[in-house]
């Protein structure tokens, strides 16, 4: 009994060991071949000596670089940039030339009877001066829109455009009055501007003006560009004469010497306004101090089609009567509740308002329903109308209301 139990024993020893050194066998095979599996990936995909090449390796990492900059180059544009990178084509440098009469320079001896027998006959001195503003297409045939005191009274007109090429340019017809020019170039297939609609323009909302100021187009046949906000709309501006800027939009994007005629536009690249007038806050201070001015682009769209229809604007009629501001001193003379309105202080004879029966001391408060303040509200009134459209005045006379109408004829 004894010796088959130490056999037993033994027997199950050697069984133990054997199992043992199993194990070690498969985990040393498992290493082994971990590590020589890992060798031949590695030798695969490493080796250059692989059919995979270096510029095969290198491309990934360019794609992922230039795709990264791309990433940037997006995050960099935005509304405006694509507003500019549309519009721009559209754009162009004008130059001008104007015969203009200047002051004689013996004229102040024309009374000095001595001198006057020498100069009393000259005749009037002209002189050729160059001016320069801006313009935009607006139809592929080559019409362009810019201001009338930028190209109205020229003899000779040339356009530079964002190619480099400059080429004559034919002044269709322009108002004075609301300053709006039309011309056009003999070219198609133009790149053109679309017109928007002033009517919708926010307040606060961002705006670019773009342009030729101080001539800087003609440096590398691209337009400047600066950018606002709407600091106001239907503004009326007192400037210049006869002019008639009314339904102006105010922008502090800075508009200068150079710059009118230009388009104002908003984020979506659509023309809002045509950049003319700004102030200047002094007479020592030319430049922009971001109080700029832009005729609204719906009233240029009326002057345009009548100007490309008719040439002009017909504008042949006198209303024949003067006035003045009523201020206390007057409104006390002519018995009034307060000052109010502009008092007719003459009445041409025979003229439309004489046949419509207005007479001196009248006040008027009101012209073609828009309240009359001052000497300027009525002149914005008249000279903004048309030969053919009517006039109605109301007024104040002897205490009383009473309303005129006269309809506006040529004489």
């Amino acid at each position: 009994m004894k010796s088959e139990n130490i056999l037993n024993v033994q027997v199950q020893k050697e069984n133990k060991n054997n199992i043992v050194m199993n194990k070690k066998f498969v985990i040393i095979f498992a290493a082994l071949l971990t590590l020589i599996s890992g060798m031949v990936i590695g030798k695969y995909f490493f080796n250059d000596k692989s059919p995979i090449s270096k510029e095969e390796k290198i491309a990934p990492v360019q794609n992922t670089i230039q795709g990264n900059n791309n990433n940037i180059t997006e995050t960099r544009e935005t509304a405006i940039t694509r507003a500019v990178k549309t519009v721009s084509p559209t754009i162009v440098g004008i130059n001008v030339e104007e015969v203009r009469e200047v002051q004689d320079p013996f004229q102040m001896f024309e009374n000095d009877p001595f001198f006057k027998q020498f100069f009393n006959n000259r005749p009037a001195q002209k002189q050729v001066v160059k001016g320069l503003g801006s313009g935009y297409i607006i139809s592929s045939d080559g019409y362009i829109l810019t201001n009338d005191h930028v190209a109205g009274n020229a003899t000779k007109i040339s356009v530079t455009m964002t190619n480099g090429e400059t080429v004559d340019a034919k002044l269709i017809g322009s108002d004075k009055n609301t300053d709006v020019a039309l011309l056009k170039i003999d070219k198609s297939g133009l790149p053109f501007v679309k017109l928007g609609n002033s009517d919708d323009v926010i307040i606060g909302e961002w705006v670019i003006a773009l342009g030729n100021p101080f001539g800087l187009f003609e440096i590398n046949d691209k337009p400047s560009v600066t950018v606002g906000v709407v600091s106001a709309t239907n503004m009326k501006i007192n400037a210049d004469g006869n002019r008639v800027y009314k339904d102006m939009i105010q922008t502090d994007a800075s508009i200068n010497a150079g710059n009118s005629g230009g388009p104002l536009i908003n984020a979506d690249g659509d023309v809002i306004g045509m950049n003319t007038i700004i102030f200047t806050g002094g007479n020592n201070n030319t430049g922009s101090i971001g109080v700029g001015f832009s005729i609204s682009i719906n009233r240029v769209k009326k002057i345009m089609e009548e100007i490309k229809q008719f040439g002009k604007i017909d504008r042949k009629f006198n209303v024949g009567f003067r006035i003045q501001m009523v201020d206390e001193r007057i409104a006390k003379y002519l018995k009034l509740d307060k000052a109010q309105g502009v008092v007719v202080t003459e009445v041409q004879k025979g003229s439309l308002s004489d046949k419509a029966g207005l007479k001196p001391e009248d006040v008027i408060i009101s012209a073609n329903n828009e309240n009359i303040k001052s000497e300027q509200d009525i002149l914005f009134v008249v000279n903004d109308l048309r030969t053919g459209d009517n006039l109605k005045l109301k007024i104040l006379r002897g205490g009383s209301e009473k309303e005129i109408e006269m309809k506006l004829v040529s004489e």
